[in-house]
Formats: structure tokens, sequence, C-alpha cells
């Protein structure tokens, strides 16, 4: 049965926290409107200090929100004054007493989380803003890096982290990884470990500093943020965290926003080693990123011939498919997605519908294939910048 999948396809927005802005860009009594995910949003800060999140256009007339003001806890239009709350309601029209039916716009549920503002495509969110399980609770040192656009689709950028093949093919790096798994939801946890290899003098450099194990783990957020934790395992290194944000932009790119993470310690001492941390992070993720960006801002994705190995990037795929359609989406999935999308069982080499045609509304057949050659047709490749 044909269905439309969200897998790659930028048509359809999951549910999930966006990145908008740092949390300085929007003080106390301001309000500025944002692009995100094809939406306008008007973000303002209140006299109690909380950002609240609206659709920015007023439905009286279509003024942006944005270019209004800040009125005690609401924002009022710039054209007529009208005052909206932060539940979207109107709460005042100065040119009459009554508020007619229908005097509304979209509110949603934001976050202040590790230094930036963050938006969720719903009233409410069933859970907060993903966070490092060994940083829960601990005072944060956070550091934002510069971000940077990707020429494919969020989905696959978001594959680099599990793709155990590229980290020796374009890498280099001295370890052969296994795959642990464990999902909750709409939150998936990747975890790659195994032993670091010594057939060669560099490799034997690598387990004198730093042992003989090494892992990290990838957790992924509604399909639209990554927490790597790296260091894992391994001899005097403290576990180094950083997170990945994500989002589609109109120009059919990717935003992403790097921020590194690490827990405050106090005095002096801890002060440098909290920056020797976070400074580790950046070195690690610098080292590798130029070599990544040259695959993802060249690459026509396809899973049509993924290979046992691959298998946690089939996981992460049918991860994908299995997320919520947000009202964000300029259209929804044609069949909803079964139960099996959820699934934890492996990963076997039958064929399996991972992703498909998207701008077309038609699905493929994928080979997880092993020996043998993958009877699907070879044209049907998923493109990862289609554009209306």
């Amino acid at each position: 049965m044909a269905m439309t999948t969200l897998f790659n396809n930028w048509d359809i927005v999951a549910k999930g926290w966006y990145l908008v802005t740092a949390s300085k860009t929007i003080s106390q009594a301001t309000v500025q409107s944002f692009t995100i995910c094809g939406q306008r949003i008007a973000l303002f800060r209140g006299s109690d200090g909380q950002v609240r999140a609206l659709d920015a256009y007023c439905p009286h007339m279509g003024t942006d929100l944005g270019i209004g003001s800040v009125d005690g806890n609401q924002v009022r239009c710039f054209f007529h004054h009208w005052a909206f709350d932060g539940n979207g309601q109107c709460q005042d029209i100065p040119c009459q007493d009554s508020i007619p039916s229908g005097a509304a716009v979209q509110a949603y549920a934001t976050e202040e989380k590790y230094g930036f503002i963050w938006v969720y495509p719903d009233k409410v969110a069933p859970r907060p803003v993903a966070e490092f399980d060994e940083l829960n609770g601990e005072a944060l040192a956070v550091v934002a890096d510069a971000p940077l656009t990707r020429q494919c689709h969020h989905h696959i950028c978001m594959i680099n982290g599990i793709d155990v093949q590229h980290l020796q093919t374009v890498h280099h790096l001295p370890v052969d990884l296994s795959l642990s798994l464990q999902q909750d939801g709409e939150q998936i946890d990747f975890t790659l470990s195994g032993e670091l290899l010594d057939t060669n003098w560099r490799e034997r450099l690598g387990r004198i500093i730093l042992g003989p194990r090494y892992a990290y783990s990838m957790r992924y957020a509604h399909g639209c943020l990554g927490l790597l934790t790296m260091m894992q395992e391994v001899r005097w290194i403290p576990k180094l965290h950083m997170l990945y944000a994500y989002r589609p932009t109109e120009a059919g790119e990717t935003f992403i926003q790097p921020i590194y993470v690490t827990k405050k310690r106090p005095g002096l001492w801890g002060w440098i080693v909290t920056h020797l941390l976070l400074w580790l992070t950046r070195l690690s993720y610098y080292v590798l990123r130029g070599e990544d960006g040259k695959i993802y801002d060249n690459i026509r994705f396809s899973t049509e011939r993924l290979l046992p190995v691959d298998e946690p990037i089939a996981r992460y795929v049918r991860y994908v498919n299995g997320l919520v359609p947000s009202r964000w989406s300029k259209r929804s999935p044609a069949v909803s997605l079964s139960e099996e999308t959820l699934s934890s069982e492996p990963i076997s080499s039958e064929k399996e519908a991972l992703n498909g045609e998207h701008k077309q509304g038609r699905t493929t057949d994928f080979d997880l294939c092993a020996s043998s050659a993958p009877q699907g047709d070879p044209e049907q490749v998923s493109k990862t910048r289609q554009r209306e």
C-alpha cells in the first residue's frame, strides 16, 4: 500500500522542539518574528520574564505581530492594537468592548535551554527539550558555535553520527564498533562501542592513550535534535557532550546549530577543567566537520542498497517514519504508519519500506542487502533536495 513517509520529506515537519534564537535576543518587553520550518512565529518576553510564541499574523488584517509591542504579558498588534495573551487569545480591542469569536492565533509551547529559545509546534509539549542523562540536574557550562547549513535534508545530516562505515573510510578512525539501541517514544539512543584496533603504530598509540575500548552514543529527539556523548569507556578523558539542533529552511537547506555542553565545576581549577573540556569537544567536532561537509553538501541520498553493517541507519529511518507530523507540515502522510515502524526487533535483509519519492507521494521498497543484488527499481532514489 502506497504511503508518504516522513523521512527525507521536505513537506512534512515532525512534532519536536525546534531551536529558534539565542535567549539573549529576546530581552524583556520585546517581540520579534522568525521564520521556523516555513512558519512565521512571533516570540515575545512578558513582564514576568517568560517567553511566549504565537503565530505571527494578527487574525484581524494579518499584520505581523513581530512589529508590535509588549504590554505586560501580552503582545499588541502595531496596526489596530489588538492584544493577545500567551495562549493566543485576544484580550483587548481598543475600538470596542466585545471580543469576536475567532479573534485568536495559534500558541506554541516554549522552553529556554542551553542558552536558546525552543518552540514546539503545539500549545503543549509532551516532554521537555532532551537532556544528557549524566548532566541532568547539573549546572551547565554552554558554548554555542557559529551555525552552518548543509545542502540536504536534516534527516540525512543526522545519519552521520551513526554511520559506522564512514568512521574508518572517511575519518580513518581505528575502531570496530557494534550497536546497542534503546527507544523511548520520540527519543532514541544509539550506543556504538568496541575495541580499538591494533594493527599499526597509530592504532597502538591510541590504545595506550585511551585504553583498549571506545564508545560513543547519539540520542536523537524528534528527528531534529542530536545529543552526542563522546569518550565513553576510555582512560583519562571525561565524557564530552555536544548538541546538534536541526531545522529545514525554505531554501531547501538544513540549518544546524552546534552547542558544546559540560558540567560547570567550582573554583579556579574547576573553571580551567570546564573550559578545557569544552575546547576538546570543539576540537573533536572540527577534526571531523570538514570531511563530513564534503559528503552532505554533495549527496542524493538512497537507502536502496544498505548492507547489514548499515543497521543503525535503517533503524534511524524507521524511527523517523514513526514520528508524528505537526501542523507546520505542508501535507500529512497518506497512510498512518504502523507500530512496526517503532519496533526494536533486529533489522533483517528482507525488503522494508524505508523511504520514498516524497514529492511524488509514492513509496519505494529498499533492500537491506547482504550478498544478493536488490530487486527494486534502481530509478526509485530518494532525493534530498526536491523542491516545488
